[in-house]
């Protein structure tokens, strides 16, 4: 091998082992545990770097997991290897937390700080939930019921969010998915349109993965009807548009110096390069926010990448755009600058390669490194968390950056310059009111169980407003697939049980 750089080969960070497990256990007593998981990743990166790593580990970033509760699941994982990292952590709960981790190592070893990393992810959500609905005992390490399980969504969100429902992802992020489209001059139909071609790319990546958990290529429109089999959620997002979190499956990566690469033996064509990255975030209530048809902690950290891309998206050969749903990537694409023929993942997507919670980027990252040995030069790696509240990007190579890996990876500050002003939250409200975003809930059979309507008051407040099941005007108002809601008006008055709601005015 040879430098094509003057940093220190000690200081040039490298991917070196990539690994991955999906497990589809005959019986469900017979699923591993989330930490028989991790091992058997980490030893398959491991093998496929081909060198004894994993006892020499210096740092070890476990993804937060959430099918099983253990306590200090770092630790156990590394006396399991024979390990001593002295930088040993086990995150918080996010969808961007595996790339932010990938960052880290690498930065830790441009510091000199290591010489050798991990990180590592794994769920076995699919045998957990089997077990508890069969009643069958699981011989897993004793579930650590006295460890405080984290706080996720409703915890952040206020209360007539709660009562309303919107305070899951899946109720959440199609508010971004109508103020985005309307925003963009697209009818609702046109919409779907994009996201079902955009959906089926995805599932075209997944049937050609071999560690996907579904194998199944879907045409646009398969994904977007509803049926009995894909029912509608929360509009617009049917099943199939959705994260498939019912998945046991684990993942991880190897990093070490270029310099203890090639003292292992690692030849350069194994060899992947972090270039450097960026994050920043949103409020975790998302009602704090200014808009909803964009995301400034979004545009900032793409724009970031971009510029180690030379400044232009169309320079990546891969990428992989986080896909928990069809308006974060609808939004990415956007930004890179990529048209709407783009192909937005290396992995599958995490409807159907699967959504293993927190760790999917996990998976990415380890198709990236796949795509990038196989011939690709520059590969973009893009990780979101909550409620598009966390945001992390990661630009890999098959070459080593020309100058030492960039240390500051927040751009908050230019996130936070473009961010507007943010109306006042009322729980409260009358009069008139203008659709700002929307989405209507469905129960398992199909049926509308309420919309809800993001609104602005006449005196320019927030609130949210019900639309109960029985107004079938205002419903088909919301549902009408050519002509948006969004900045339509209508009369808000205070139900019975203290929450707001919202009948459309009369439509010329």
């Amino acid at each position: 091998m040879t430098d094509k750089t003057n940093i220190s080969p000690d200081r040039i960070p490298v991917i070196v082992g990539i690994g991955e497990i999906i497990d589809r256990p005959k019986e469900i007593a017979g699923g591993l545990e989330p930490l028989d998981l991790l091992e058997q990743a980490l030893r398959r990166a491991e093998a496929d770097a081909g060198a004894k790593l994993l006892d020499e580990l210096q740092s070890l970033d476990v993804v937060n997991f959430l099918s099983w509760r253990y306590r200090d699941p770092e630790k156990l994982l590394a006396q399991r290897l024979g390990a001593a990292p002295s930088h040993c952590y086990y995150g918080p709960v996010g969808g961007e937390s595996p790339i932010r981790y990938i960052h880290e190592a690498a930065q830790r070893i441009a510091r000199g700080e290591c010489s050798v990393a991990a990180v590592c992810g794994a769920e076995a959500q699919s045998t957990a939930t089997k077990a508890e609905r069969a009643g069958v005992k699981l011989p897993w390490t004793p579930f650590a019921h006295d460890v405080e399980e984290p706080k996720r969504g409703a915890a952040f969100q206020k209360p007539l969010a709660v009562k309303l429902g919107v305070f899951r992802p899946v109720t959440v992020y199609p508010f971004y998915e109508a103020a985005s489209s309307a925003h963009w001059g697209q009818t609702p139909r046109e919409a779907m349109a994009e996201s079902g071609t955009l959906w089926s790319r995805y599932a075209d990546a997944a049937a050609q993965n071999p560690n996907a958990w579904l194998k199944r290529r879907h045409a646009p429109d398969e994904i977007t009807t509803p049926t009995a089999d894909n029912r509608l959620i929360a509009w617009p997002y049917t099943k199939l548009m959705v994260a498939n979190p019912s998945v046991n499956m684990g993942g991880a990566l190897l990093l070490t110096s270029l310099a203890k690469a090639r003292a292992a033996g690692i030849t350069e064509d194994r060899l992947v390069y972090p270039l450097g990255g960026a994050s920043a975030e949103e409020p975790r209530d998302y009602l704090l926010r200014d808009q909803f048809h964009e995301s400034h902690p979004q545009n900032a950290v793409l724009r970031a990448a971009m510029d180690l891309a030379g400044g232009d998206g169309k320079n990546f050969d891969a990428i992989e755009l986080y896909s928990c749903f069809p308006c974060v990537p609808k939004m990415a694409r956007r930004t890179l600058g990529l048209g709407a023929d783009v192909q937005p993942t290396v992995n599958g997507g995490l409807t159907f390669f699967g959504a293993p919670l927190n760790t999917y980027m996990t998976h990415a990252a380890c198709a990236m490194v796949r795509r990038l040995r196989d011939g690709a030069k520059l590969g973009l790696l893009y990780g979101q968390g909550g409620f598009v509240t966390k945001h992390h990007a990661l630009v890999v190579s098959k070459g080593p950056a020309r100058e030492a890996l960039a240390q500051a990876t927040s751009v908050q500050a230019e996130a936070d310059r473009n961010k507007r002003a943010v109306p006042d939250f009322v729980t409260e409200a009358s009069g008139k009111g203008k659709v700002e975003s929307f989405t209507v809930l469905y129960g398992r059979g199909g049926e509308v169980e309420h919309g809800v309507v993001m609104l602005r008051t006449s005196d320019d407040q927030r609130t949210l407003a019900r639309i109960p099941a029985n107004d079938s005007a205002t419903l088909a108002h919301l549902l009408n697939m050519d002509r948006t809601p969004v900045g339509s008006l209508g009369d808000i008055t205070m139900a019975a049980d203290g929450v707001p709601e919202w009948r459309v005015a009369e439509l010329p």
